[in-house]
């Protein structure tokens, strides 16, 4: 995307993003990859941590972007109630005095926590744009109706509400009531340097005692039930005599509670030996690299960067079809597009990949090519900084052709 001549010098106009931290996680990376791009491109940069600066916020600060934590650390979704009660205010004064002394011409809210805790401190001091983004579908919600409700009355308060696929922009427009005018699409980029692994193939294979020849597909998800990861196990133990021996599957990401049951399943399955769940890794792109197949068997999602850094790797992938997955993914052509929770349909979809890598190499040739002309940071960086233009100068997010949801992308 050509860069349009600035309406207004940059560096007089402030932005705020407010979240829960720059740890791990989706948000978490699209924030830290994004908010350095953003001071680059000469935008003075503060981010807002309700809950803790998090493990990337030294690296996004050596970019020259402010990062301020709470004042102290806290987990507002695990504390104890009145823990909570007492930790928010003291957390939205930090904000108030930020907001302050910076005097952002814009404030953008990611994480519904943090939205729903910050967005009224910035309408009370008058920040004058006021934006949110929405990174999943809304089934959080139904767990929560009292948020659910004041999100809806936030939204009507917002300049703009910006979702990373179209699935979620028809719930936010259908099911939650927010103005069309007002809703803006801004997908998820990733840098192809990023995907490229450090370490040759069979290094990487040796570190982790595979043959040169073994079937290697590999998950990118933390160990959250939504994410599917028993469906593919029992999708794995169905199948496990059809696929190409040895076979291995690799599971990379944190365990949020349910790492212990997933091994038992495995080994009831008679497939513990072929499965390695490593963890939280920094070493995605090398994994990626020694791997042939890429899975992600969510049962919700926004928009999944671990989707198009597997496209990205060049692997064929094989996904649900939820939120944003179809809109990354054609079937077909970078990949095999399959209903969520069903392990015999996924079966089928890797054992057909398994066994015939020429298509496998014709979709992971196709994904890459897609992520490099529609997924990219740099792409993905454009649209935020023409949607700040465009809300300072006051116009609404469908009259900024580069995230109007009708545009053609």
């Amino acid at each position: 995307m050509t860069e349009p001549a600035a309406p207004f010098p940059r560096a007089d106009h402030p932005l705020l993003f407010v979240t829960l931290s720059l740890d791990i996680g989706g948000t978490e990376r699209h924030l830290a990859e994004i908010t350095p791009a953003l001071r680059r491109r000469g935008w003075p940069v503060t981010v807002f941590c309700f809950n803790s600066r998090g493990l990337n916020a030294d690296a996004v600060a050596a970019h020259g972007v402010e990062v301020v934590g709470p004042p102290v650390e806290a987990r507002l979704s695990r504390s104890p109630r009145l823990g909570r009660l007492a930790y928010l205010p003291l957390a939205a004064g930090r904000l108030a005095r930020v907001i302050r002394r910076r005097r952002p011409r814009v404030a953008h809210f990611f994480l519904a926590e943090a939205y729903m805790a910050g967005a009224p401190v910035a309408r009370l001091l008058g920040v004058p744009v006021l934006a949110m983004s929405r990174r999943s579908l809304s089934v959080y919600q139904a767990n929560f109706p009292a948020a659910a409700s004041i999100e809806r009355r936030l939204h009507r308060q917002m300049s703009a509400i910006v979702a990373n696929s179209r699935a979620s922009l028809v719930e936010l427009e259908g099911r939650e009531g927010c103005d069309p005018a007002r809703l803006g699409l801004i997908y998820n980029g990733v840098v192809a340097a990023a995907t490229r692994p450090a370490r040759a193939r069979a290094e990487v294979r040796r570190a982790l005692g595979l043959p040169d020849a073994a079937f290697v597909a590999i998950t990118v998800a933390n160990l959250n039930a939504y994410k599917g990861h028993a469906d593919l196990l029992a999708a794995l133990g169905l199948v496990q005599s059809r696929l190409p021996a040895p076979w291995c599957l690799l599971a990379v990401g944190g365990d949020f509670g349910i790492q212990a049951a997933l091994e038992a399943q495995a080994r009831a399955l008679g497939i513990g030996a072929n499965v390695r769940f490593l963890g939280a890794r920094a070493d995605v792109a090398d994994l990626l690299g020694a791997a042939d197949l890429g899975l992600l068997c969510s049962h919700q999602e926004g928009f999944s960067n671990a989707v198009i850094e597997k496209m990205a790797a060049g692997l064929a992938v094989i996904v649900t079809d939820v939120g944003g997955n179809p809109e990354a993914v054609r079937q077909g052509i970078d990949g095999l597009v399959i209903p969520p929770r069903d392990p015999r349909k996924l079966a089928d979809a890797i054992v057909t990949l398994a066994l015939d890598g020429a298509f496998r190499t014709r979709l992971g040739a196709s994904g890459r090519q897609r992520v490099a002309e529609r997924f990219t940071l740099d792409d993905c960086v454009s649209r935020y900084d023409a949607l700040y233009r465009g809300l300072i100068d006051g116009r609404q997010p469908r009259d900024i052709a580069e995230i109007a949801p009708g545009a053609r992308r």
